[in-house]
């Protein structure tokens, strides 16, 4: 029940010590920009840590999670909820999550804890400033979906303009068949070549998007902080009024939550599109809705929510069956490629803790 710290600082190497699991005093002590750590048992073997992964279902049910036993013994759930959190982290060294919220409320119980890694980009849902302060390391994983996401964009801003889901269901229903004529051209629908297409957050995915857009012959506008070259950078409320689709992109943080307020949304054209595939709660829901409804906006393509699944008391749920919306169950960063490519991250970032290496850390 007991694991040995070897710590090795500079050339020389410090005092074997040994600590309880479920002591935290020590771990807190010391920060891995002064020293690497290793962990072992009392042979001079390296201890098989616990690995504890609290929502697996969210990591889709055909992905094989076994390679992680190749760093710990495993304990896989489907599912965690917030008041189960506390329990499963107890004897937990390396826990993996994707939704799940972690912070002091939960934590404080979790005295093995050593590294949270989050199966995301995105970890709004990690006090990262309550790990920091004591010795708990974070790492996420950067790159594996841009592709995804930016397929995934382009596929409903293609689909809301070409009014696709009307004009499969003509065919579907069999009113084409009974209709007598060859052509069935309502509702109509817009060449998407020479449009106008804002990209808010133009980090990875953003220029991702713009590449598509570009090839497929949109004028691109971007919104970011700090413009940069290559691309037209301009304020949000020019991207509003100009754009004829408007692609979501940015993370959240106190600056981006409800950036796309009531207000931004009143600038936007008519007939525009408003794809959201950062997080829900960037973009002000109800007054999209209430836009859509009224026909202030043409389309809207959502992934993401602010809370997710959404219940039937969000917004969104009332106009689901609606041709012009497009809402997705969250689903666009995870083909099977890329959720390889993020598990294939994770254990890599938990062998880079293991060496005393910072990997992807944002603690």
């Amino acid at each position: 029940n007991f694991l040995q710290k070897v710590s090795l600082a500079g050339s020389g190497a410090a005092p074997r010590l040994r600590i309880s699991p479920t002591n935290p005093n020590l771990k807190m002590k010391m920060t891995e920009n002064q020293v690497k750590t290793l962990y072992f048992n009392k042979k001079g073997k390296r201890a098989m840590l616990n690995i504890c992964v609290l929502d697996a279902a969210t990591l889709g049910e055909d992905l094989d999670l076994s390679p992680l036993s190749r760093v710990g013994q495993v304990k896989v759930f489907a599912t965690t909820a917030p008041e189960e959190v506390a329990e499963r982290l107890v004897d937990c060294d390396i826990v993996l999550i994707n939704k799940i919220k972690l912070g002091a409320h939960n934590l404080k119980w979790a005295t093995r804890l050593k590294l949270i890694c989050v199966a995301a980009t995105g970890y709004d849902n990690i006090d990262v400033d309550y790990c920091r302060t004591h010795g708990i390391g974070v790492a996420n994983v950067v790159g594996y979906s841009t592709d995804n996401v930016a397929q995934l964009t382009a596929a409903m801003a293609l689909s809301l303009i070409t009014h696709l889901p009307a004009y499969n269901r003509m065919t579907a229903d069999g009113s084409y068949t009974r209709g007598g004529v060859a052509n069935c051209l309502t509702p109509a629908y817009h060449e998407i070549a020479g449009k106008t297409w804002g990209i808010a957050g133009y980090g990875n995915i953003g220029r991702a998007v713009g590449k598509i857009a570009s090839a497929l012959g949109c004028r691109v506008l971007a919104y970011k902080r700090t413009p940069v070259e290559g691309v037209e950078c301009v304020d949000l409320e020019t991207l509003c009024r100009e754009s004829d689709i408007l692609s979501i992109h940015l993370p959240l943080s106190d600056a981006t939550r409800g950036i796309l307020d009531a207000d931004h949304i009143a600038l936007l054209k008519p007939e525009s599109i408003v794809i959201n595939v950062a997080r829900g709660a960037v973009t002000d829901e109800a007054a999209l809705a209430e836009a859509l409804e009224s026909g202030r906006i043409g389309g809207l393509g959502v992934d993401v929510y602010s809370t997710e699944p959404f219940g039937e008391d969000h917004p969104f749920y009332r106009l689901r069956d609606r041709d012009n919306i497009c809402l997705t169950p969250h689903m666009a960063w995870g083909s099977i490629e890329a959720r390889r490519r993020c598990l294939s991250e994770i254990i890599l970032n938990m062998e880079a803790f293991l060496r005393g290496e910072r990997r992807n850390r944002l603690d």
